[in-house]
């Protein structure tokens, strides 16, 4: 059954809005009742644990989670307890309750969610843990995990005015409402602008609310942060395979991120910043930096993209053939599937790559910087300082030449440490690492000359200053020892290895 989004109705929604406090439905709240082995479960979307946990108790928090998160009935009386504000009737002229029986039941999705240190409610589609079925292909994805790492990911400078492409429920805008003084958000999907009106009247927030497809709502505009979370899945485009909103951008293969990546230049102040999730084909005999370094190429901007997963074929439709709830065996999920593996191989695709995006309009005349990264391994949490620092560390390296460098005191961050592994028995080390413990959590390599540059890196010292002691010391020629220590730096205090 399809149901309409909730209605906004500001006395309702302040009144919903202390009924989700009092009750202590927050994340905290949450997590206190069920505690971590039901809070990890329901994460891998697994009711049964929670079921039990909130079966076991009658506090108004047990209520909600079984409302509307498990889509489970719930006694009248126990709804009216847990929102004794706006009660049931109150609820059920918003739209997110239903009578059944003696009961009632949810229309909608709704959980808290924090971030940036303040409590938050998202309402979306109920999805297939509580409607045990396939979601509609009109459906309105909530706090899902691409979300989550692109909130996590996210730059977040000051900036005049933001924009949430392709916003969905508005969880993006959400963050960006904290640092930026006006928030734009787009969808070409009604009715994820409807759960997006909701969710921002709920939260306190003001958005700009626009229709329309990708950029066209806000053309001739510019923004200081452009973010998304774009319908990047590569669907084919047979018919086999149903096309859902939130994933399908109605384009062939990875033209949703392609355009994208060449056509958000146009709507970036000078200095402002366009980061996004994105999806990416390596047809063989063919790379991934290729494939991405092409779209780039023309832009005019500085861009650092971070692949961070890779799947041959079969996995990446094994991955989204289950997304929509289907199951693997059956008639439908196989169809996808063989659907899935026939469309990559009409383009000879031997791989896709999964990975952030971060673009940058330099603020001044300058050849602009790429730089297109694999990062496999875990990563801090969050990682939107990192990136923030990232771009800055990266446009003073694009804008400095080498001897600007040289004339540099730089210092090894407080987080880096050194580490040196030697043979059973060996008098000098066989192998030294410079070594992270933040960021990207990045680890280098040391040569000899790099190895006593990093010694001597304490912000005392410039870079030439310490490259001419070296080359005196190991009797090294002092071009070369200059060129691999500026080589070395600009590696290493791009990441913020060095500062």
């Amino acid at each position: 059954m399809t149901t309409n989004p909730p209605r906004v109705d500001p006395a309702l929604i302040s009144a919903l809005r202390a009924d989700l406090r009092t009750s202590r439905f927050t994340v905290a709240g949450v997590l206190d009742l069920l505690g971590p082995m039901a809070a990890a479960a329901l994460d891998r979307e697994q009711a049964l644990p929670v079921q039990r946990v909130t079966a076991a108790t009658d506090a108004p928090c047990g209520t909600l989670i079984r409302l509307f998160t498990l889509g489970d009935p719930v006694d009248a009386a126990e709804a009216e307890r847990a929102l004794p504000t706006l009660g049931v009737e109150g609820a059920v002229a918003l739209g997110l309750l239903a009578p059944e029986g003696d009961g009632v039941v949810a229309l909608c999705d709704l959980r808290p969610y924090a971030g940036d240190d303040v409590d938050w409610w998202v309402a979306s589609d109920l999805d297939e843990l509580a409607t045990r079925r396939p979601v509609r292909q009109n459906h309105v994805l909530g706090i899902g995990g691409a979300s989550t790492t692109l909130a996590s990911w996210t730059p977040r400078p000051r900036v005049a005015r933001a924009l949430d492409l392709g916003t969905g429920c508005g969880v993006q805008a959400l963050h960006l409402a904290q640092h930026a003084d006006e928030v734009v958000v787009t969808d070409l999907s009604e009715r994820a602008l409807a759960f997006a009106r909701f969710n921002a009247a709920l939260d306190g927030a003001g958005w700009h609310v626009r229709s329309g497809s990708m950029l066209e709502p806000v053309e001739g505009e510019r923004f200081g942060l452009v973010v998304s979370n774009p319908p990047f899945v590569i669907t084919p485009r047979s018919g086999e395979v149903p096309l859902y909103e939130y994933r399908d951008g109605g384009a062939a293969g990875d033209a949703v991120v392609r355009d994208l990546v060449m056509g958000v230049g146009a709507h970036l102040e000078p200095g402002g910043i366009a980061h996004f999730l994105g999806n990416w084909e390596v047809p063989r005999g063919t790379t991934w930096t290729e494939r991405v370094g092409g779209w780039i190429e023309g832009t005019g901007l500085d861009a650092w993209v971070v692949q961070r997963e890779v799947q041959d074929p079969a996995e990446y439709a094994e991955t989204w053939a289950r997304d929509g709830g289907h199951h693997p065996g059956t008639a439908d999920f196989n169809t996808m599937y063989a659907a899935w593996l026939d469309d990559f191989e009409s383009r000879d695709v031997e791989a896709i790559g999964f990975g952030v995006v971060t673009l940058h309009r330099p603020e001044v005349e300058r050849a602009p910087f790429v730089d297109l990264m694999d990062v496999s391994w875990p990563v801090e949490s969050p990682m939107g300082p990192t990136v923030l620092a990232g771009i800055e560390a990266r446009c003073w390296l694009a804008e400095h030449d080498d001897e600007a460098v040289l004339d540099t005191a730089w210092a090894c961050a407080p987080d880096v440490h050194e580490e040196r592994h030697s043979l059973p028995g060996a008098e000098h080390p066989s192998v030294i690492v410079l070594r992270q413990g933040g960021g990207l959590r990045r680890h280098l390599t040391l040569t000899t000359v790099t190895a006593a540059y990093a010694s001597v890196c304490d912000g005392d010292l410039s870079a030439r200053a310490a490259s001419a002691a070296i080359s005196g010391l190991l009797d090294l020629d002092s071009d070369a020892v200059r060129d691999e220590i500026v080589a070395f730096v600009r590696d290493a205090a791009k990441d913020g290895l060095l500062r």
